[in-house]
């Protein structure tokens, strides 16, 4: 089954909406006959990659599967199917699927079928590399991931705005490879306007994020980077309710999509209405990469799932330097999102620390690791 999980992650990013799903099949002595993982979205599933490279050693074998087979007719025909034709002696399974796709889920006809199944073995290891498949199939948003880079006093820009490069150059390859694994970049239009940015990933990755810009005024330049390559790779303006109809029709002329939503108590925009239009289209993790007030507003509206934070041994100091996370914070520490659990990792100089985000009064609830 470990086999079969690291199978499965080599399709991260290239299957999305679908889950990253291995499998492997082996004889009664645990010998590898067998093995395959789901490539790309619509193409065969991991268990007809694994039965196909099996086999007619497949007959009377062992199934090892990370995610429970599916018996139902999406764009490809049901692996319970193939499974059966294979005359399997036993299916072990990570864990079950999350989503409702059918009435007699594929454990059960597996069994009905006189198969037997065994689940649940890895299944944290299993429902971690699923979790944004999930998010996505439970509540119709999609997994939602925050970045940032920041000196060791927690400053993301000098008090003049200068802000390249606080990482090096390990870390920023590294935040590229994270970008080419997104269904959308979001920032805010005071990233866009301070810098410019092109926010897509070098080299490109298995996907081309959408570039999402929070504009409420529609205010984004149509000199500007994102607005000039539009055409060329989608960038969405979330804007509010009352942005100038003409700065509207000036961007979309553009090839920029404008989308108006509403906006909150706090006068930011809505995420719970940016993520569900987001959720409508598909998309499975979006990186949230700033600047401070979009990255505050997230927080806030405890939207985000998982951090992603670049430590660069440098002191900025100054009052007036910027921190990575603005919004209204915390009032009690007892009130603090948590990181955890937490991974660490060597980039160059700098240590990266990732790990999914959880409220305080959700603490004693144990979240297995999701690397992307």
């Amino acid at each position: 089954m470990r086999h079969a999980l690291e199978l499965a992650r080599k399709g991260i990013g290239a299957v999305e909406p679908n889950p990253p799903v291995g499998a492997v099949v082996v004889d009664d002595g645990l010998r590898l006959l067998g093995e395959g993982y789901h490539q790309q979205c619509g193409g065969p599933h991991a268990e007809v990659h694994a039965l196909r490279d099996a086999g007619e050693a497949a007959r009377g074998a062992q199934l090892f599967v990370t995610l429970e087979p599916c018996n139902h007719h999406g764009q490809t025909p049901p692996c319970c199917d193939a499974i059966l034709q294979a005359d399997l002696s036993r299916v072990v399974v990570a864990t079950i699927d999350p989503a409702s796709h059918e009435r007699v889920s594929g454990i059960a006809r597996l069994e009905q079928s006189g198969i037997e199944v065994i689940s649940g073995l890895l299944a944290d290891e299993a429902q971690a590399l699923i979790a944004s498949f999930t998010k996505l199939v439970t509540t119709g948003r999609p997994f939602v991931h925050v970045k940032w880079a920041m000196s060791l006093d927690g400053k993301i820009a000098t008090s003049r705005g200068d802000s390249k490069w606080i990482s090096g150059e390990e870390s920023r390859a590294h935040a590229h490879r994270l970008r080419g694994r997104m269904d959308a970049i979001i920032v805010g239009i005071g990233t866009a306007l301070a810098d410019d940015p092109e926010l897509t990933a070098r080299p490109p990755g298995p996907r081309a994020a959408s570039r999402i810009v929070l504009d409420s005024q529609a205010r984004l330049p149509l000199e500007s980077k994102l607005v000039t390559t539009a055409r060329e790779t989608p960038v969405i303006v979330f804007s509010g309710p009352d942005a100038s109809n003409d700065r509207i029709k000036h961007l979309e002329s553009a090839g920029v999509e404008v989308v108006q939503t509403s906006v909150c108590e706090a006068k930011t925009l809505d995420w719970i209405a940016i993520l569900d239009e987001l959720g409508r289209r598909l998309m499975t993790n979006v990186l949230v990469e700033g600047g401070s007030g979009v990255l505050g507003s997230c927080l806030d509206a405890r939207m985000a799932d998982w951090a992603h934070i670049f430590v660069a041994p440098k002191i900025l100091g100054g009052k007036e330097s910027l921190s990575p996370v603005g919004g209204a914070g915390a009032f009690k520490i007892a009130d603090a999102l948590h990181v955890e659990p937490v991974d660490f990792l060597k980039l160059g100089i700098d240590l990266f620390i990732e790990g999914r985000i959880i409220p305080s009064t959700d603490r004693n609830v144990t979240d297995p690791q999701l690397k992307l």
